[in-house]
């Protein structure tokens, strides 16, 4: 368990609820990488990300005593005509909320996001939460759920853990001849992306981001790329933290499909997580009864529920902007039919408000 430096049960600085500046990142980030409740998506760089990829304003909250950070908040609000107003912990990002080694900043920090959001005069106020902590909210927690899993120290055991069929699918892609190689740019991962997500009928990120997301993390994020016969068919984003490794966007040709090129990018992620030593494997969230949630499960993944939780300030009800609510239907097959150049153009200025 984390202990900040300078706290003693019977210290008596008063605890106070600060706004991050660029001076405090280290120390914020230093107190992230101990604290248990923290995960990659509570690091400071989040909001450099958020500001200068998307323009979005961020209100990082962090509370200490006698100079010491007991919590921190990371939040990022999105303003957008087509789909209002909020104040979310956090936006683009699957875990969120409150993390602290006191109940005490925990509260704080709690009140603080309350008492912003209502001075913002925002829609509402959003944690994406791996555990519940605030069981009277409205909250969605049959919508998604994120597949997190030990690895064994040897590969091989590894291997031996993926069920049969999932097993015969990795192998396909090996006597394929398949091979993977760790990249720090998007050259060849954002051309297979754009095409994915434009398939999917889903407004592609622009390379902005992912080129912010590289720069902001260094070592911490990288890109995996698979190759068949020399030509990349599958490619993967990354993130790295503690001891866990996160593959957060991944896409593929209609080529991966055909010798397993999905199959073969994950494992191999798997594979090299593992002999550097790292020991959590996080496939990250899906939405019930879709595709990846399917996949996920078959490589002997349990689901588990995520906790969104909503502060209701001018909204009625939580919102729902995901592909799977019904009015967005004719907008998806609509998207997919677009030249790409267009949605590839297009598609940026819509997503920017997509978090």
């Amino acid at each position: 368990m984390y202990e900040p430096p300078d706290q003693r049960a019977s210290g008596t600085g008063a605890l106070q609820v600060r706004t991050l500046c660029a001076a405090d990142h280290a120390r914020w980030d230093a107190f992230v990488e101990h604290c248990p409740q923290a995960t990659f998506f509570h690091r400071a760089g989040w909001s450099t990300v958020l500001r200068e990829a998307f323009g979005h304003e961020t209100h990082f909250l962090y509370a200490e005593v006698d100079g010491a950070i007991q919590g921190v908040l990371p939040l990022g609000r999105i303003r957008s005509r087509l789909f209002g107003d909020s104040l979310s912990s956090l936006p683009f990002c699957v875990y969120g909320g409150v993390a602290a080694v006191t109940d005490a900043a925990a509260a704080a920090l709690d009140a603080r996001a309350q008492e912003l959001a209502r001075s913002l005069n925002v829609d509402y106020l959003e944690y994406r939460l791996r555990e519940p902590r605030h069981p009277d909210w409205p909250t969605k927690s049959e919508l998604y759920f994120t597949f997190r899993r030990l690895l064994d120290p040897d590969v091989d055991a590894n291997m031996n853990a993926i069920p049969r069929k999932q097993r015969r699918m990795v192998r396909k892609g090996i006597k394929a001849g398949l091979v993977s190689e760790v990249e720090h740019d998007i050259d060849r991962f954002y051309p297979i992306y754009a095409a994915n997500v434009r398939r999917m009928g889903t407004p592609v990120f622009g390379p902005h981001y992912f080129r912010k997301l590289l720069d902001v993390f260094g070592d911490d994020c990288d890109v995996l790329t698979v190759t068949h016969e020399g030509e990349a068919i599958a490619s993967v984003v990354s993130f790295w933290f503690r001891n866990e490794v996160l593959p957060y966007y991944g896409a593929g040709t209609p080529r991966a499909r055909e010798v397993a090129g999905y199959d073969f990018l994950y494992w191999e992620l798997m594979r090299r997580a593992c002999e550097a030593g790292y020991r959590v494997f996080d496939f990250g969230r899906s939405k019930r009864d879709t595709g990846s949630f399917s996949f996920k499960k078959n490589w002997g993944f349990e689901p588990q529920p995520l906790y969104y939780e909503y502060d209701l300030v001018r909204a009625r009800e939580m919102p729902d902007v995901n592909p799977l609510n019904p009015k967005y239907r004719y907008f998806i097959a609509a998207w997919q039919r677009l030249p790409l150049p267009v949605a590839n153009w297009l598609g940026p200025k819509i997503s920017r408000s997509l978090g």
